[in-house]
Formats: C-alpha cells, sequence, structure tokens
C-alpha cells in the first residue's frame, strides 16, 4: 500500500491536526508521512492581517503542493478555508466538529486591553464593550497564550477548539454563546482536501466525513458565498441540526461595531446550501453590504 502525504502548516495546532488525521488513517491500515509547507500568512508576522486581506493566505502554498501531487491531501482548519477552491481541489472529508465557541483567556475590567487578530471577535467586543481597547494580536496559539501571561493583554480572544485539542482548556476563563457572540464560518471544524480525480487519497480520505458536521459547514459556507465576503468581513455563522432541521444564524457587524445586523433561517437539513445562501441574502436584505 502506498504511502499518504499529508501536508500541514508546522504550527503546533496545525501539527496536532494533521497528526490527529493521519492516527486515523494508520488505524486503518494506511501509512503516512506529514510535510511542513510555509503559506504566505505564516511569513507574515508584523502586519495585521486584516491589512494585507486574508483570502488563501493560509491555504494556497499547500493547495500548489496538492496540485502539483507532491501531497496526496491536505488537512485544514475549515475557517481558513476559501468559499472557492482552485479547479481540480474538492473538500473530501469534514471530520466530526469539535467546541465552535470562541473563548476568553484572562480578565476584562473597565478599559481592559483585549489581543484579538480577528476582525469579527473585534467588531463583536466593539459592540458589547465600547471601553475596552482592542489591540492586534499575532502569533501561534502558545505565543499568543504566552503573550497573555506575560501582561500584555488583559484578555485574548481564541477558537475554544484549539485550546482543547492542545490540552489548554483548562487556560479558558469564560466561553461565548455562539448564537450572542457567533463563530467564524467553519470554526471548531477541519477539512481535509484533496484532488478531485477519484484517485485513492479521494476515496481513503471521503471515508472519514462526518454528515453532521458536512451539513452544518456546508449552510455556513454557502451563507459567506452569498455575502462575498472572505476573512477580512466582520460576519459569523453558527449552524445546528435539531432531528432532521438545520437551524443557522449568521451576523455582520460594522468594523466600528456600531452596527450590527443579525439574521435566521431554516429547512431539511438534506438543502443545507440553500438554506445557508437563504441566510446570506437575508442578511443582504437586512443592509448588509460587504
Amino acid at each position: 500500500m502506498s504511502e499518504l502525504v499529508i501536508g500541514s502548516r508546522g504550527s503546533k495546532l496545525a501539527l496536532w491536526q494533521a497528526n490527529h488525521i493521519a492516527a486515523q488513517l494508520q488505524a486503518k491500515g494506511h501509512t503516512t508521512r506529514i510535510e511542513i509547507i510555509q503559506t504566505t500568512g505564516d511569513k507574515i508576522t508584523d502586519v495585521a492581517l486584516s491589512k494585507v486581506g486574508t483570502k488563501g493566505l493560509f491555504t494556497k502554498e499547500i493547495e500548489e503542493a496538492l496540485l502539483a501531487g507532491t501531497i496526496d491531501l491536505a488537512v485544514h482548519s475549515a475557517k481558513d478555508m476559501p468559499t472557492d477552491l482552485p479547479d481540480g481541489l474538492v473538500l473530501s472529508a469534514f471530520p466530526e466538529r469539535q467546541d465552535p465557541r470562541d473563548a476568553i483567556i484572562g480578565e476584562m475590567p473597565e478599559n481592559a486591553i483585549v489581543g484579538t487578530s480577528s476582525l469579527r471577535r473585534a467588531a463583536q467586543l466593539k459592540t458589547a464593550r465600547p471601553d475596552i481597547d482592542i489591540r492586534d494580536l499575532r502569533g501561534n496559539v502558545d505565543t499568543r497564550l504566552r503573550k497573555q501571561a506575560e501582561g500584555q493583554y488583559h484578555a485574548i480572544l481564541l477558537a475554544a477548539a484549539g485550546l482543547i485539542r492542545l490540552g489548554w482548556h483548562d487556560r479558558i476563563t469564560q466561553y461565548l454563546d455562539p448564537l450572542e457572540f457567533v463563530p467564524a464560518v467553519g470554526q471548531g471544524a477541519l477539512a481535509i482536501e484533496t484532488r478531485a480525480d477519484g484517485g485513492i487519497g479521494h476515496t481513503i480520505v471521503a471515508q472519514m466525513d462526518d454528515p453532521e458536521t458536512r451539513a452544518r459547514l456546508t449552510a455556513e459556507r454557502a451563507a459567506l458565498k452569498a455575502l462575498g465576503g472572505g476573512c477580512q468581513v466582520p460576519m459569523g455563522a453558527h449552524a445546528i441540526l435539531a432531528g432532521d432541521t438545520l437551524k443557522i444564524h449568521g451576523i455582520v457587524v460594522s468594523l466600528d461595531g456600531a452596527t450590527t445586523i443579525r439574521a435566521n433561517a431554516e429547512g431539511p437539513v438534506a438543502n443545507a446550501e440553500a438554506i445557508g445562501a437563504e441566510l446570506g441574502q437575508r442578511l443582504l436584505n437586512a443592509g448588509a453590504r460587504l
């Protein structure tokens, strides 16, 4: 049986994710190897991501390796994935989703200094707490935690899933309600990308797909696509399943936090993509122009 080469970024969290998938493949009898690929986003460490544009920053070089055939599959954080993929590539699996919520590490007294690199988190924070001094925060999860522990920030905001995966859930001060403080599209989920050639990599990876996670992410990604947005948009969406019904809540916030637009949509889970697109259109109709 041939070796499956897994492409991954080199951060501690990215390698945890790649090794997690590798372990599952090995349990099925497959031999794997992880190829670390540095992306444009990894190279930009001194500029706020919102100033350089984030579409594909953490995926482009990995996707190029996939298309070139030097790797067989790529493991991404689903929230890093643009809504449009390069020709010849497909998201073959969304494994079972981890906690999608945002989390606070530290305390936020009046006029607290709070760190985040996410426009979505910053805008929602400004809405809830206009007194807070929000400052850009770059680096891997462990770097961000260190900066907060050193006192550079009173608190920081991170995805709960990354902290849980790395065994740092005890650092979380508060989990934020996903219907109030709406997470990023795909947050907490992994996306496994392969070539769309029906080859061995695609076939094996497709067996790892979790139908509930795929339905939820299909709706969330469709909402984002309908808005024409990307990571630079202060937009969040959170989908859940209630039996055979999919429900999705979305939010768009102005950069200054002064304007918040919310909308909901629901329907049969089989119509996940259409439901997500409907949510996006409702947000647009309510005044969201991105």
